[in-house]
């Protein structure tokens, strides 16, 4: 067998290979559909719209036909899994579509993002859009199966397949946390509306052209899975039905197909929950996004700790369960709750994310782990690799109740609203419209579906988390063997009966750690390198690159930096004339109760605060002409 992958470096690269598309996957999923119609993210989310209060496509029609594409996205992987499994070029099976869908994906992301028709046109803008939203769809699904249909060949062995699928996940945490964590913040920066963002980031597609380099198949190399002998060749319909009679499998897409119900309709209205149902700004929303994803990485060690002692099923029922608890506080830390105390808000979110980050990077990895697995074990006993069918069977599963949850069902109860003055529910194309229809002040409206998300996704969880039972205890290749064995009675799976899941080795540790400070940590770097600046025109830092250094790599400083700097704004707050933001004692709080981050984001966002008040004043202003 070609080893692909025969250099741990090279496993980083490959698992990398997918992060441009995937990103910009999930910001199309977290922005988009609020970009056009903006009616749940209220008055404060000027740039994550296209154009502020403007909606764009025909409101009542646009959720149908957008969860039909979503839809479709998800009917196509089957056929297109099938031909990827089957492709016979000089190049092999797996390159030739990434190459061709390339171009095409990239042009057509582009075009989703431009409503030619302009304001005024919603039925023109919304036929162009579902026209792009299928060619982007085709494109992406196309290339991104026969990524994914590689990885099975690509990696030698469980060990490495599990690599493999927690550097991907580690990939995927980072698109989410610049997507939910430091985007918000560079729009509201830079004063950059989300689709120029979108077509500014359009050249990180490119990051899918790697595995074109690392996949090793055609006729340089024959089939590296087979040593150059011709695959068992399965038609459609017997590849689809081989993938179902798969119980462990088919379990595994059941209670995947819940938890995505959840994740998928959460993801698509984070947005909405924190800026609109929480009132929080860009950089608020980046200081509770950041306690949910800072944490991932090493969650992901400890997750597969678990795993290796528990097994695969009990690990993943903690993250639905863990999930389940993290999504509702968002409904408790929502204005609808709170009366808007921003204390009290931070407190719940914070809290709530860092225990929501312990499933976040398993729900990740899980989805590229088992179908592996799976596919893996099939190719070893029985000569067949059809392992783009597994993934092509999880994505339509997960792109119909992804399509559903996101599409048919978030996007008509946002346009739905509550008043607690008034009573009653009303539909309405935004906040003000809806406040005429109660005969009450816009601040006693709120928006219904901000309010249901958290609830539809926490029920899912918990339905998933039953359903997890007829799962079997591990994925590993024993019991993948062992389920064949039951298919096909002559199977010889003697090499497997005593062979359980691959340990960790020591090295990971170090990796993770290192990971998670990459990941979790990087908006922290920027951030306080913006809060600095502003600090330093205000003169209450001095040296403003040493406070940089010495709180981003001396654990503990940054307590020290935040008392040490809140007294000083103090004083500047006093000079000003305008109140300080939040009690001292709390810097001192939460340098407790987050030490393991080196970069405290909720001292941060304190902090940050008390210089928005003063800059809002003029305070770096008057400074200046003091001095001058």
């Amino acid at each position: 067998m070609v080893k692909s992958l025969n250099n741990k470096w090279k496993e980083l690269l490959f698992a990398f290979s997918g992060f441009g598309p995937n990103f910009l996957m999930v910001l199309l999923g977290a922005f988009f559909t609020d970009a056009v119609n903006p009616v749940a993210l209220g008055a404060t989310a000027e740039y994550q719209a296209i154009a502020s209060g403007v909606c764009f496509i025909l409101p009542a029609l646009f959720p149908i036909l957008y969860a039909i594409a979503k839809a479709f996205d998800g009917i196509i992987d089957v056929p297109f899994a099938w031909v990827s499994d089957n492709l016979k070029t000089r190049w092999g099976r797996r390159r030739p579509p990434i190459a061709i869908c390339l171009i095409p994906m990239i042009v057509s992301y582009g075009m989703l993002w431009w409503p030619i028709a302009g304001a005024s046109g919603q039925v023109a803008n919304t036929i162009w859009i579902m026209f792009w939203s299928l060619v982007f769809f085709s494109t992406y699904t196309m290339a991104m199966i026969a990524f994914y249909g590689s990885m099975s060949t690509t990696c030698c062995d469980d060990g490495q397949r599990t690599r493999v699928s927690g550097y991907k996940s580690f990939f995927d945490t980072i698109s989410y946390c610049l997507v939910y964590a430091l985007v918000p913040v560079i729009l509201s920066s830079c004063k950059i509306n989300i689709d120029k963002f979108a077509l500014c980031a359009i050249p990180l597609m490119l990051t899918l052209v790697i595995p074109l380099f690392l996949i090793k198949e055609g006729e340089k190399y024959g089939y590296p899975e087979n040593q150059g002998l011709k695959p068992e060749k399965l038609n459609l319909w017997k590849s689809f039905g081989i993938t179902f009679k798969n119980k462990p499998f088919l379990s595994w897409v059941i209670v995947n197909a819940c938890a995505f119900f959840g994740l998928q309709m959460f993801l698509t209205s984070m947005n909405a929950l924190i800026v609109g149902g929480m009132g929080f700004n860009g950089l608020e929303m980046a200081l509770i996004n950041s306690c949910a994803f800072a944490p991932v990485p090493i969650m992901l060690y400890f997750f597969n700790k678990v795993r290796a002692k528990k097994g695969f099923r009990f690990t993943f029922q903690t993250c639905l369960i863990a999930f389940a608890i993290a999504i509702l506080s968002f409904f408790f830390a929502s204005t609808f709750m709170t009366g808007g105390n921003k204390i009290v808000q931070y407190i719940i979110a914070c809290i709530g994310g860092v225990i929501g980050s312990w499933a976040i990077g398993a729900f990740f990895m899980a989805s590229y782990l088992v179908p592996a697995q799976v596919s893996g074990a099939e190719e070893k006993l029985l000569g067949r690799n059809h392992s783009a069918m597994y993934f092509a069977v999880q994505a339509i599963t997960t792109s119909v109740v992804g399509a559903i949850s996101s599409g048919l069902i978030y996007e008509n109860i946002k346009m739905l609203f509550i008043s607690k003055e008034a009573g009653g529910v009303v539909w309405a194309e935004n906040i003000t419209k809806a406040a005429t229809k109660f005969g009450v002040a816009e601040s006693s409206v709120f928006n219904l579906g901000t309010l249901l998300v958290p609830i539809i996704v926490s029920v899912m969880c918990v339905i998933g988390f039953i359903i997890a039972f007829k799962m079997p205890k591990d994925y590993n290749p024993a019991v993948m063997a062992k389920e064949l064995k039951k298919q096909n009675p002559d199977l010889d799976i003697s090499a497997y009966e005593n062979q359980g899941q691959t340990k960790e080795k020591g090295e990971i540790v170090f990796v993770q750690i290192a990971l998670s400070i990459l990941s979790g940590f990087i908006f922290g770097f920027i951030w306080l390198g913006y809060l600095l600046r502003d600090l330093k025109k205000m003169k209450v830092v001095k040296n403003a690159w040493l406070e940089w250094i010495l709180n981003c790599f001396v654990p503990f400083y940054s307590i020290y930096f935040a008392i040490k700097t809140r007294k000083q704004l103090v004083i500047a707050h006093q000079a000003a004339g305008t109140k300080p933001y939040a009690p001292g004692v709390l810097s001192i709080i939460f340098g407790i109760i987050f030490p393991i981050m080196p970069i405290n984001v909720v001292n941060l966002g304190i902090l940050q605060k008390n210089a928005n008040i003063l800059l809002e004043a003029n305070y770096d202003d008057k400074v200046s002409a003091s001095i001058s």
